[in-house]
């Protein structure tokens, strides 16, 4: 098959890093572009992360190479060479939204890593075995931009994507009324390796600016639905969120309370967590996880060292149901926060707007 040619934007941070790394072994994606700020532009990928490589294994050979391009001033040039882009740029929420919009605008799809275009109406915020079906509003956010090929989707925060995925299916079936969610994130989520936070080891800070507001609100937004060409946010369950930092380079955890419109008995949740495929293992796409939801009996799992890697990073692991004496139930989930959460998340996006034809190769 044809690849698809793609950029990374934002390419020298640890998600950017991430994207190079993923697309070096992808079966669908070729990476023609990497791009990053003025200060790295003009140098190989290999200079420009020289001293501040974030990944447990090496820069892939075949992008140490490319010479990094300004995400800015070679725009024109960029979307030339692509057919679609990833944006994991650090900015300020006004100028990512300019940014992506003007990638956008000359016709170049792009999928984001960034938190500023969520709660945009008409950009689909989406985790493909969940609200796949949300992709259909890139259809009115096209009559927007006043774009033919061009338009924006983003991924989710990493936080709500280790507990989310957990009570998805059990939602449709049982209903849910009231979810409390307690989540302790590794340090890459703060794009830090203990080398750079030292103060991190043997601690636990229990604030991470911004999060716990994403945490309560982005679920709804992934449980919403599209009506007259906008994501409307579900009204319902009611979420409250508390998101510790920890000490562990990889792995967001969560400690998860759950009240149902209807109980069901934890036979029932256990088969529902078994039994649950979304769009992305029906299309079979290359990123996607075979069994999205893993649960273990023991007491002591999940681990994040043990188990954040679970098929590729990409499924989310589950433990300890149990019934809860304020709550019906309680449960802990994990997921690898810059594979599933970040990068390999929105690889997996993009595969699924290709698989769906919302790309098209024509490079």
């Amino acid at each position: 098959m044809k690849k698809y040619k793609v950029g990374v934007i934002g390419g020298t941070g640890m998600v950017g890093q991430r994207y190079v790394s993923l697309i070096a072994e992808h079966p669908w994606f070729e990476l023609t572009v990497i791009a990053a700020s003025p200060k790295s532009a003009g140098k190989t990928y290999e200079e420009a992360v020289a001293g501040r490589w974030a990944m447990t294994f090496p820069i892939p050979e075949s992008s140490k190479k490319i010479v990094v391009k300004d995400a800015t001033a070679d725009m024109d040039e960029i979307v030339s060479m692509v057919d679609f882009v990833f944006s994991a740029v650090d900015m300020k929420k006004d100028e990512i939204l300019a940014f992506e919009d003007a990638y956008a605008k000359r016709e170049c799809p792009v999928v984001s890593n960034n938190s500023a275009n969520r709660w945009t109406p008409d950009v689909p915020m989406i985790i493909p075995e969940i609200n796949a079906d949300h992709i259909k509003v890139i259809d009115s956010q096209r009559k927007r931009l006043g774009t033919k090929r061009g338009f924006i989707a983003v991924k989710s925060n990493c936080s709500i994507q280790s507990y989310v995925p957990a009570l998805a299916p059990l939602r449709e079936e049982f209903g849910i009324s009231r979810i409390l969610a307690c989540t302790y994130q590794a340090i890459s989520g703060a794009g830090k390796t203990f080398e750079r936070w030292p103060e991190m080891l043997d601690n636990c800070i229990p604030y991470i600016g911004g999060e716990e507001e994403k945490s309560e609100r982005e679920p709804m937004k992934i449980w919403g639905t599209l009506e007259n060409g906008v994501i409307v946010p579900a009204k319902k369950p009611d979420i409250t969120a508390q998101c510790l930092r920890v000490a562990c380079t990889d792995g967001h955890m969560a400690a998860v309370y759950v009240s149902f419109d209807k109980k069901p008995t934890k036979e029932q949740i256990l088969e529902r967590w078994a039994s649950y495929k979304g769009r992305a293992q029906e299309l079979d796409l290359p990123t996607a996880p075979k069994q999205f939801l893993h649960y273990f009996e023991e007491n002591d799992r999940p681990q994040t060292k043990l188990d954040r890697n679970l098929e590729n990073g990409m499924a989310v692991s589950i433990g300890r149901l149990r019934e809860d004496t304020q709550y019906d139930y309680k449960f802990v989930c994990l997921s690898h926060n810059t594979l599933r959460g970040a990068a390999g998340g929105a690889v997996e996006l993009a595969e699924l707007l290709c698989a769906e034809g919302y790309i098209d190769a024509i490079h």
